[in-house]
């Protein structure tokens, strides 16, 4: 079963996997943690399996301190980069003090591997970006036939670089497609999309944000798709 939590203007999606285990990838903005831990509280979970952090920004790791404090952490996966933020020193300070151990996301590491259930990051490919979305952990899950793409934030760069590498884009198509920083122009190019080929898209994004996100062109791409 998969998640996407309502957390307005941010991302926080549930995954709870057939062999009982639990992966949550990001938990929305500062605001939105104790609402993560009371939803995950309601559905029975008292552990996180694989904990992933797309990318250092407070809508997306916001709640995370506060899933960390509250539940059971197995592996926490996080990108190889900074951010000079309280909102990042916070989920820091939480996992420090666990004593947990993060696992640098990247493409190419496989979270899960069994016969009919995979779980591997296809991005970031790179160690150079310009914007902190691009560097965001870019997810599939696949159970059976079934399959999901969970893109962070990723952009236009990160895209590229997933359709450069024949590894990604082999494993691209995807039934679900959880759409790219909230539906914003700058992802789901149409090179991307025609690649990913999603039954389903999902975008997580807050009523009359400031961004106007989703974005006309976004809308456009994903319903001639």
């Amino acid at each position: 079963e998969v998640h996407f939590l309502n957390v307005g203007q941010a991302d926080s999606i549930l995954i709870q996997l057939p062999n009982s285990q639990t992966m949550l990838i990001d938990a929305g903005n500062n605001a939105d943690g104790p609402a993560v831990v009371s939803y995950l509280r309601q559905q029975g979970i008292r552990k996180i399996d694989y904990l992933i952090g797309t990318h250092p920004h407070e809508d997306h790791i916001g709640g995370l301190d506060n899933v960390i404090k509250d539940l059971a952490i197995g592996q926490v996966y996080l990108p190889q980069i900074t951010n000079n933020t309280k909102t990042f020193e916070d989920v820091l300070q939480a996992i420090n003090a666990k004593s947990l151990t993060v696992t640098t996301a990247k493409a190419g590491v496989s979270i899960i591997d069994q016969e009919n259930l995979k779980a591997v990051i296809l991005a970031p490919g790179g160690t150079a970006y310009e914007s902190l979305n691009d560097w965001s952990v870019v997810t599939r899950v696949q159970y059976g036939a079934t399959s999901f793409l969970f893109t962070g934030d990723a952009e236009a760069q990160s895209e590229r670089e997933m359709l450069a590498s024949s590894w990604a884009t082999s494993l691209l198509k995807s039934d679900v497609l959880k759409v790219s920083h909230h539906g914003s122009h700058s992802s789901t190019t149409q090179p991307f999309l025609n690649v990913v080929s999603p039954k389903y898209a999902v975008i997580s994004v807050g009523v009359g944000n400031d961004y106007g996100h989703p974005h006309s062109e976004t809308l456009t791409r994903l319903n001639r798709a």
